[in-house]
């Protein structure tokens, strides 16, 4: 449990945590349902980020974050960065989009379980961070899984590796924005919205939108933005209050059930994806034993020094 929190607040925040990764994981559902209504990537991408705008709104508001969201258009260097961050998220959604409706989950959860390892190894390229031996084991055994499963598919899983990588850039470039995550996504969203619009009004102007198509496809597709936001809200709210251990194996929750999900629905499970998969599962739970030990340290040398001062 976080220091600061107290025992109500920390159960009260691993709940968040659990529910935000819990949608984040049965959320392939979602956009199957929308895509099996005929509606394309594109367009179903225009309206996740048209409607996850009044959401994100709503919840800088409920945050009290308001003249923090104010304060952005007096920053054109925070600005800058936010449309940066913009199109990585757009970039990675689009694919999530198109790849959850083109029977490639597998691949989809196999570039989210990959993605804390492609942190580690940025981290240590761009901003100089030390990789410890563990965290060294954890990614050559990642980079074994891509690479057999690029024997398994005949070509490289570009789905994993550009959901992995794009995610990983949007947390790079966020990490240079002092703003929060609902502020960020606010603006991120408000940047997306003009050419979003744009694209459903000629959708629509051509009579292939759907938001007309009846209520049901405008139910949907007006639901895909607090399905993205409320997480993120979620998360935001866990995240300064739990611990990185704690959060950092929850993260695993999410592509563990599309993973399920992708083997439920029928996808092809060869015994080369199966090995791919599990050195990919190995990298990841040597990044959580390297996670719980440097966590435990830290609790060590905090205990050690409040002793100390007794």
């Amino acid at each position: 449990m976080a220091p600061s929190a107290s025992d109500g607040e920390g159960r009260l925040a691993l709940t968040a945590g659990i529910v935000c990764y819990l949608i984040w994981g049965f959320v392939p559902l979602a956009f199957q349902a929308i895509g099996a209504l005929g509606v394309g990537s594109w367009e179903m991408l225009s309206h996740r980020i048209l409607w996850s705008a009044p959401a994100a709104a709503l919840f800088v508001l409920l945050a009290r974050q308001a003249a923090e969201a104010r304060a952005v258009l007096r920053q054109p260097r925070v600005l800058g960065w936010l449309a940066v961050s913009s199109v990585l998220i757009a970039t990675n959604w689009v694919v999530f989009i198109w790849a959850v409706n083109s029977g490639r989950l597998l691949e989809t959860s196999l570039g989210y379980y990959i993605n804390p390892l492609v942190n580690m190894a940025a981290g240590a390229l761009i901003f100089r961070e030390r990789i410890d031996r563990i965290g060294q084991a954890a990614i050559a055994l990642a980079l074994v899984g891509v690479l057999v499963q690029t024997a398994a598919l005949g070509h490289l899983p570009w789905v994993s590796l550009v959901l992995a990588f794009s995610f990983g850039g949007y947390g790079i470039v966020r990490k240079r924005v002092s703003a929060s995550a609902q502020t960020g996504l606010l603006w991120e969203c408000l940047i997306l919205g003009l050419p979003s619009l744009a694209l459903i009004l000629w959708l629509q102007a051509r009579g292939e939108g759907h938001f007309t198509a009846g209520p049901v496809e405008a139910a949907w597709l007006i639901a895909s933005g607090p399905i993205t936001a409320a997480p993120l809200a979620l998360f935001a709210w866990a995240a300064r209050r739990l611990p990185l251990s704690a959060m950092g194996f929850l993260q695993f929750l999410a592509p563990t059930i599309s993973f399920c999900i992708g083997l439920l629905q029928g996808e092809a499970f060869t015994p080369l994806r199966a090995i791919s998969f599990a050195f990919i599962w190995a990298g990841a739970a040597v990044f959580l034993y390297g996670a719980w030990r440097r966590s435990r340290a830290v609790r060590v040398a905090i205990a050690t020094t409040a002793a100390a001062r007794k």
